[in-house]
């Protein structure tokens, strides 16, 4: 029986698995593998047919073309049409991969995203031992771009949903729009979507030589004027096909649709890939009128700096003093064996499975004052960290089997203080477990919040030892 997916925990693919394929753009066959990575390590390209096989985050910050689909750029390696295998990675759920590629573009197959996602069940969905962290917009996000009338907004949701709008006042093609309210709905509802253009843009990209790897299979193309003979001429020659036509729904060739609105369904997919280079798991809504990949990737850019902006306020823990709290003084002296004056956590206000906040407030009465300064009170950080390793010590505990047990904190990884704590200030020490305790060893982020700005952070790894 398959495991059900878990939406708050990370995850790879199973195995390493390889499809090949024609750039749309350069014409060039290339190798795509998709290999596992570890928690933490999100989405990055390889090229492996580079000196010193560089590799390219999926990052909107490196995006340097927009033209015809998106391209990423760093230290002078390009990578581009990213935005198909970005989405279906997205849809599937899929945190962490190293996407390997020999060529300078992702291959297009059938212009959607029905491959990759075959190719991600092929290898497998692995769940893994790190939380995965959504974060939520709470204020209403906009991106307006007048000339091209594109408008699109980021509203406050439980989930992430999509909306897509489409009008480009065509008499075939219509105005469509196309939904998706869970993003688990991207195989059946989005996937398989293609991607399409009008024979204008059709024409003038064959002109200018930007579509060497087209098929007559790969993209829905909108007959938007009138064709004749001899321009279905050109094209069966072009497309190296015996008979090319037009159907009487107003596409080019034999292709059948997947969908009556698969055009909007497809630029659904293209906000998807687009999207993912915010480089955050986010809960939103988002609605796009005429999008396309430069307001994509502006919009991404946008959302990114609104949760680096506000990332430290959705990890401050509430707290309310007034409320009763989850171990009270009493209760900690008997899971902890510290003692005054080195009993260092006053409360716990929050207790999980995988986490724990505790409270300490701090007096002028503190021993260590006396002589950290004369005159110039400041918590000594070790102390600080101290009152973490005790906080973590609960959590620990708490998890174990019945019994006496003590922690000892066998390390302190990337310790960072961000500002003085002084007298009259309420520690906020939050403690969270990084993977589960294995053979007594317990690995843990902590951080310590006072009036709502991170103060002090560490990573924290203890060893729980019966007594």
């Amino acid at each position: 029986m398959a495991t059900p997916f878990n939406p708050d925990k990370q995850h790879t693919i199973g195995k390493p698995v390889t499809i090949s394929g024609t750039g749309l753009h350069s014409g060039i066959l290339a190798d795509l593998t998709l290999q596992p990575a570890n928690p933490g390590f999100g989405l990055l390209f390889k090229r492996t047919d580079l000196p010193g096989q560089p590799v390219i985050k999926a990052d909107c910050d490196l995006v340097t073309d927009t033209s015809r689909g998106t391209t990423l750029e760093s230290n002078g390696a390009k990578i581009s049409t990213v935005e198909h295998v970005l989405a279906a990675l997205v849809g599937m759920g899929i945190d962490n991969c190293l996407l390997k590629v020999n060529g300078p573009e992702i291959p297009i197959i059938d212009g959607s995203s029905a491959a990759f996602v075959e190719l991600i069940e092929k290898a497998g969905i692995q769940e893994q031992d790190a939380a995965k962290t959504w974060y939520s917009i709470d204020e209403n996000i906009f991106h307006y771009d007048d000339g091209k009338r594109v408008e699109m907004v980021a509203m406050p949701a439980m989930e992430y949903q999509i909306t897509t709008l489409i009008d480009f006042n065509s008499p075939v093609l219509g105005t469509q729009h196309a939904g998706l309210k869970k993003i688990t709905d991207f195989k059946t509802e989005v996937s398989s979507c293609r991607t399409f253009c009008f024979l204008h843009e059709l024409e003038m990209l064959l002109d200018n030589n930007l579509i060497k790897g087209g098929d007559i299979n790969n993209a829905i193309v909108i007959v938007d004027k009138t064709i004749d003979d001899n321009e279905l001429s050109r094209l069966k020659k072009i497309f190296k096909k015996k008979k090319i036509e037009v159907k009487s729904e107003g596409y080019l060739n034999n292709l059948d649709l997947r969908f009556p609105n698969e055009p909007a369904r497809h630029k659904l997919l293209d906000v998807v890939g687009d999207l993912a280079l915010v480089g955050y798991p986010i809960k939103a809504r988002i609605i796009a009128n005429r999008p396309g990949h430069s307001s994509n990737v502006a919009f991404a850019k946008k959302i990114k700096q609104y949760i680096k902006k506000n990332k430290h306020t959705k990890d401050v823990p509430y707290y309310d003093p007034t409320a009763v709290p989850v171990m009270d003084q009493q209760c900690i002296e008997r899971t902890l064996p510290h003692r005054y004056p080195f009993a260092l956590v006053d409360k716990v206000i929050e207790l999980s499975e995988t986490h724990i906040v505790g409270v300490k407030n701090v007096t002028f009465n503190e021993w260590f004052f006396q002589g950290h300064f004369p005159g110039n009170p400041v918590m000594p950080g070790v102390i600080q960290i101290e009152a973490l390793a005790q906080c973590g010590g609960i959590l620990a505990i708490n998890l174990s089997e019945k019994g006496n047990y003590d922690t000892y904190f066998l390390k302190i990884d990337n310790c960072k203080f961000k500002q003085m704590v002084r007298p009259g200030d309420t520690l906020l020490l939050k403690m969270e477990l990084k993977s589960s305790i294995r053979r007594g060893i317990a690995e843990m982020h902590g951080t310590i919040y006072v009036g709502g700005k991170l103060c002090t952070e560490a990573v924290l790894t203890a060893q729980i030892v019966k007594r």
